[in-house]
């Protein structure tokens, strides 16, 4: 918490305390008696507050809104500064807005400004490691911390009085000649290679990133996200470039707060910028904005018991003349928890988890008009149902004057946490010079609001409320609906896999087998004991000991595979025992904690990697979507092994085949481990035959080639008798 924050809060409750005191019986000081009329008076007074007579209080209007105005400059090489005077602490911090963030990025290239944001303080100076900036900048309690925006990159500072010069020579090398060094621009790129492997976890984020996909549309700059292709694309040079193209005084602005003269700093900013020299003019890219297609979207997440909707339409600008009644009408509608969709979704109707929403005003782009609501499975269609009749009622059903008043009040005593600072008001000032407001835009606000009419309400509310104009996202487990989405209308699926790296993109042909390849899979299956006895296979279970490196713990491990999609995996754990179920019905854990659902992220690798096992690709080696592409040799230990691309149902990995036995050797899969894109590889030798299956009877695991596990299987049963009861998911106690 900053100092300015917490003026705010004491602010605050001295108000609070002051009215506590001022409502209260007035107590005597020691040794003086109170009169009889004035104890009845103060009886009678308490009488009537508690009669509910608190509403009749008169309230005084709102003082104007007048904040203290930054010091405007602008010096000959185009630079401007903002400087805001505040002497209530021996602070000084500053802040750069440089123009041009990932809205400028090429496409192929998505998340180079973050990157470049990330490495530009922490990779230093052409004179200074960022190490050696974190060193002495500690030792001054300073900081410089750099971030990549949509519309700018920014770089700040925050340094006591006494060491401004020094950190404003700091700041300054940073700003005009950063180094980039590659170990810190790996830094980020991992953190944001981790980000993307967990993107789909939780499902308020996916629901809130693929609305603004359908509100915008995918490729749209407000609405795509890094992959790791266009991450991994990324290079210093790259942001070497950027720098060069975008970092120059006539495409930035500069604003400064704290304990200084005005004067003075603006004589020193003058000699510190004067000698640098301008750039190229900057040009805004222009993004165009196109409202979002109506109809029903539905994101599959099979792990969940609630669902996230999102209902998206076309939004508005700031500058738009409607901004001020939209602004009252979202808190009326939607704002709070006197808002009508709370009010009746959730406290009434127990529909929602949270319920929210209105209509977006950015600064230079319509907006998105976004309604929210989280609600169990079992009443999903019952809170788009509830969605609909708010959207009609907040059309038909006038605003009372008790909800103006309300929506009013929300706003503008919001004021206090919003510009409680100067800080707040000069930064607030700097947006407006960005996008080309006017500099009293922020003076307009509260008379703004002030003066919209419960009729002005109601107005926006018909035009831009339309119930056939919004787009409806649904993210959760379709099976537990209590009515399927399509009685909404056609419904949209939605693919959030995450693309790996290399990967076909979705519109290629379809793999092709080639001569070598439907070779290679007949030999293979031939060795492990011929068509017939592999098409025969209806389950398999294995017991096996699994030891993880480099922990060196051991671990018990019992597996079932019921072709198609039937897994079965029991183990012993430290912690006890733990077994996992997936199936079509429903995949879940049981742990000594209690049972929760399978990550569908676990739930589709465990299934891919069955589906992956010889006898399940042995039964569907002659089926249309089934390929086997031979692709070369590489060496495996001493074996000079043969590659087999195989491709199915959705996957490709490849299989690498001894060309005397026949056995496969290794086989290497691509996909997603917990910090991004994952080369699993999986090593098998010692090879022995069950019920005429040749089998392997040791493997060594790996990811990005480093050693993870050793598995040794003790047993292998051929089409045992399988209980059905252990796909079944036991009553919760």
């Amino acid at each position: 918490m900053t100092a300015r924050n917490l003026r705010a809060i004491i602010f605050v409750l001295t108000v609070s305390l002051f009215c506590l005191g001022s409502s209260a019986q007035t107590k005597a000081p020691a040794g003086q008696k109170t009169s009889a009329a004035s104890q009845n008076t103060a009886s009678s007074n308490q009488q009537d507050l508690a009669a509910g007579d608190l509403k009749k209080i008169p309230k005084p209007p709102l003082p104007e809104f007048k904040p203290q105005q930054p010091k405007r400059i602008q010096l000959e090489n185009g630079m401007i500064i903002f400087l805001q005077e505040d002497h209530e602490l021996p602070l000084i911090d500053g802040v750069a807005y440089v123009y041009g963030g990932s809205k400028s990025e090429p496409a192929d290239k998505i998340g180079l400004a973050s990157i470049y944001g990330g490495a530009w303080r922490t990779g230093g100076t052409k004179t200074k490691t960022g190490d050696q900036l974190d060193d002495e900048l500690a030792a001054r309690a300073a900081r410089i911390e750099a971030s990549g925006g949509l519309d700018t990159t920014t770089l700040r500072f925050s340094s006591l009085k006494q060491d401004f010069d020094f950190v404003l020579n700091d700041f300054n090398d940073v700003l005009r000649n950063p180094e980039f060094r590659q170990d810190k621009i790996e830094i980020v790129k991992n953190n944001m290679k981790t980000g993307i492997a967990r993107r789909n976890d939780d499902l308020g984020q996916v629901a809130q990133r693929e609305s603004a996909k359908i509100g915008y549309g995918p490729q749209s700059p407000y609405a795509r996200v890094p992959e790791y292709a266009t991450v991994a694309a990324v290079t210093r040079q790259d942001l070497l470039d950027w720098h060069a193209k975008y970092v120059h005084p006539n495409s930035m602005m500069l604003g400064i707060v704290g304990d200084f003269d005005a004067a003075a700093m603006e004589a020193k900013l003058r000699k510190e910028f004067a000698d640098w020299p301008k750039g190229p003019p900057y040009t805004p890219p222009q993004t165009a904005v196109t409202p979002p297609k109506p109809g029903v979207y539905f994101i599959e997440k099979n792990d969940v018991n609630q669902s996230e909707i999102r209902m998206v339409a076309a939004g508005i600008r700031r500058d738009d003349p409607d901004f001020y009644a939209v602004r009252v009408m979202n808190e009326v509608f939607g704002g709070g928890f006197s808002s009508r969709l709370f009010r009746n979704l959730r406290t009434k109707a127990g529909l929602a988890y949270a319920v929210g929403g209105g209509i977006s005003a950015p600064f230079d782009h319509l907006g998105l008009t976004r309604l929210i609501i989280g609600t169990k499975s079992g009443t999903t269609a019952q809170a788009i149902d509830g969605l609909y009749q708010q959207i009609e009622e907040m059309r038909s059903v006038p605003v009372t004057e008790a909800e103006m008043q309300r929506g009013k009040d929300a706003i503008l005593n919001s004021f206090i946490f919003e510009f409680d600072s100067k800080e707040k008001v000069m930064q607030e000032l700097m947006t407006y010079e960005l996008y080309g407001y006017p500099a009293d835009f922020l003076d307009r606000y509260q008379k703004g609001v002030e003066k919209v009419t419960a009729v002005d309400v109601d107005r926006v509310a018909r035009k831009y409320l339309v119930k056939d104009k919004f787009a409806v996202l649904v993210v959760g487990k379709a099976a537990d609906f209590d009515k399927p989405l399509s009685s909404f209308g056609p419904v949209t699926n939605v693919d959030i896999t995450i693309p790996l790296p290399g990967a076909a993109p979705s519109n290629a042909p379809p793999a092709v087998s080639n001569a070598e390849g439907k070779a290679l899979i007949g030999k293979v299956i031939q060795a492990a004991g011929g068509m017939d006895k592999l098409s025969a296979i209806k389950a398999v279970r294995s017991k096996a000991t699994m030891t993880l490196k480099p922990q060196g713990m051991s671990l018990q491990l019992e597996e079932t595979q019921v072709l198609p999609d039937k897994m079965y995996q029991h183990m012993n754990t430290p912690g006890g025992a733990v077994s996992i179920v997936i199936s079509p019905q429903d995949s879940f854990m049981l742990t000594p904690g209690g049972n929760r659902p399978v990550p569908s992220s676990q739930h589709d690798d465990q299934l891919n990697g069955a589906h992956r096992s010889l006898w399940y690709v042995a039964q569907h080696m002659n089926d249309p979507g089934y390929a086997f592409v031979a692709n070369g040799t590489e060496k495996v230990g001493d074996v000079q092994a043969s590659v087999l691309e195989v491709h199915g149902e959705g996957q490709q990995w490849r299989w690498f085949i001894d060309p005397q036995t026949g056995h496969i050797l290794r086989g290497e899969t691509q996909g997603n481990g917990p910090s991004g894109p994952a080369t699993r590889t999986v090593d098998s030798s010692e090879w022995k035959t069950v019920d005429g299956i040749t089998l392997p009877y040791h493997q060594e695991m790996s990811i990005n080639g480093q050693q993870t596990a050793t598995v040794v299987i003790t047993s292998y049963e051929i089409n045992p008798t399988v209980d059905p009861k252990i796909f079944e998911k036991p009553a919760e106690k």
